[in-house]
This record gives structure tokens, C-alpha cells and sequence, in this order.
């Protein structure tokens, strides 16, 4: 599919540091890292390097089933402290969306999903356990995809209402926290608002995934950069249809995601795409520093 406007790239440095403190040492660790930017039309990734403390003793790299990068990590020596380190350096800029006027009927891309040619989005219009089909969602989002509704303008609205009828609020939710939670207190961080946007419209019958990566910020006006201020983000793909693919969605600040976003990859919710997962024996009660740092290069 062709656009009319050239894409706008812009080229980052992107170092994320995450550290793992364990109150009594950890024995034996088996992690699942998903801390690898993905090479796409619009994402191009120059450089990248990993680093993992202690060494660990066994490392495979691959992908997982929704196509991102992965990597494999087996330590096995005595441990008091993880720490993943990422830098890379990024070129961004994802083409535009078509018109929202010329958008397939939202109704057509409900009924497109499961035949053969939207075979690619069926997974993402059923349930999952972050992001269900919760009716709550479902009537939340309807008020957006009245009959007949290109499916562009619709999701252009629930983007923009979510921004304005939800408040950003760090520390009222956690990872645990249920959309129907989120819906009720009307307060969250941008993981609650991608799973809230997601199960929406899956329970209206549409495609939508979630996307995990990084939002560049910016400062307030006259204040310097802080280091380590930028932020793990997540946002919401959502599907045009047959032919017509993907767009990118965020709900915290009401964009479409051009080029002040780095993907890392994709999944049917938090739990499929988390940075670090892991399985330990020991360690006890432990503590997590996370640090991004995203500039133009």
C-alpha cells in the first residue's frame, strides 16, 4: 500500500538499563528477555548490543511466535543482583495512515476477521487474559463505531476519548490491575490504557494487539533533559482491514505513532511481551531499577 506523504525519519540512541537486586542469592536463573527492537518497514535498527551481569552460562537468541526478538538466558552460578543492559541505535518513521474517510466500514473489518485473507488478525480479536473481551470495554468503545463507520475515524475517536476521560496516574494500578478496574476508577499508566483500548475493541469483534517499546519525552520548558527520564511505553496496533494493514495507536497522548516511538515487538497483551521474565531458585524478596534514555542521534 502506497501513502501520499513521505515518511518523516528520526534517527535514536536508545540505552535501557534494568537492575535486579535479590535479598538472599539466587541459585539457578532461567530468563526470557524481550528487549530487542524490531526491523520493520518504517524501523530500521543500525546497532544493538545486549548485555547481561553475572555472564550467563548458556545464551540463544531467536523469535518468539508473534515474530520478535528474543533471547534465551540460563545462569548458574550464585547471584545477588540481574542487570540487562540494552543500547542501540534506531531509525524511525512508520508511514502515515490513509484518509480515515476511506477506511474499510468497521463492521467490514469485523467480518473480514477469520477468513483467509485476515488470517494475520484473527488472533488478536480473541480474548486474552490482560485483555479481554470485557462488555464494559466493549460499551465503552461502541461509542465510537456507530453503523457504518470507517474504521479509521472510529479508532481516531476512542484514541482521542480515552486521552481525554482517563488520567494518567502513576501508582493507582499495577500489572495485576483488571480493565474493568481501570474503566471504573477512570485512572491508570499507559499499560492500563493500551489493555483498556484493546478490549474494547475486541469486544466489539475488531483486531487489536499490543505494542510494547519506547515514547520519546520531552522536558518542560526553560528544564534540561533529565537522564533516564524517557520512558518503557506501551500503545495499541489496530487493523484496517484486508490490504489495508496495521496502524499504530496511543491512547496516553492521543498520537499516531510516527516517529517518537521505538518498537521493541508485539503481542495479544502485556503478559506475551514483558522485557524480562524469569524463573529463579532463591532470591528472596527483590527491588527493580528500571532507566531508558531515548535521543536523537
Amino acid at each position: 500500500m502506497t501513502h501520499p506523504l513521505t515518511p518523516r525519519m528520526t534517527r535514536y540512541a536508545l540505552r535501557h538499563a534494568t537492575l535486579y537486586r535479590y535479598a538472599t542469592p539466587v541459585d539457578l536463573a532461567a530468563h526470557l528477555l524481550h528487549l530487542t527492537p524490531r526491523v520493520l518497514p518504517g524501523q530500521s535498527v543500525d546497532a544493538m548490543s545486549l548485555e547481561v551481569t553475572p555472564a550467563p552460562a548458556h545464551r540463544t537468541e531467536g523469535s518468539d511466535h508473534f515474530g520478535n526478538g528474543v533471547s534465551w538466558l540460563s545462569i548458574e552460578a550464585p547471584h545477588a543482583s540481574l542487570e540487562v543492559v540494552l543500547e542501540a541505535v534506531v531509525e524511525v518513521g512508520f508511514a502515515p495512515p490513509p484518509p480515515p474517510d476511506t477506511s474499510m466500514p468497521w463492521e467490514a473489518v469485523r467480518d473480514a476477521t477469520g477468513r483467509p485473507d485476515g488470517f494475520e488478525a484473527t488472533e488478536f480479536a480473541l480474548p486474552s487474559a490482560q485483555a479481554p473481551a470485557d462488555p464494559g470495554a466493549g460499551a465503552y468503545a461502541a461509542g465510537s463505531f456507530p453503523p457504518g463507520r470507517p474504521v479509521l475515524a472510529g479508532l481516531l475517536e476512542l484514541t482521542a476519548r480515552i486521552k481525554r476521560d482517563f488520567a494518567f496516574k502513576p501508582g493507582v494500578t499495577t500489572i495485576a490491575t483488571p480493565v474493568s478496574q481501570v474503566l471504573a476508577g477512570r485512572a491508570g499508566v499507559c499499560q492500563d490504557f493500551a489493555h483498556l483500548m484493546i478490549a474494547g475493541l475486541r469486544a466489539l469483534g475488531l483486531p487489536a494487539r499490543y505494542c510494547s517499546g519506547y515514547v520519546r519525552t520531552r522536558p518542560p520548558p526553560g528544564q534540561k533533559r533529565r537522564q533516564g527520564a524517557d520512558q518503557s511505553h506501551a500503545w495499541v496496533g489496530c487493523w484496517l482491514g484486508p490490504g489495508a494493514g496495521w496502524v499504530d495507536l496511543d491512547p496516553t497522548n492521543d498520537l499516531v505513532v510516527r516517529d517518537e516511538h521505538v518498537l521493541l515487538g508485539w503481542g495479544r497483551d502485556y503478559a506475551d511481551i514483558s522485557p524480562v521474565q524469569g524463573i529463579l531458585l532463591g532470591g528472596g524478596k527483590q527491588t527493580l531499577e528500571v532507566s531508558v534514555d531515548l535521543v536523537e542521534a
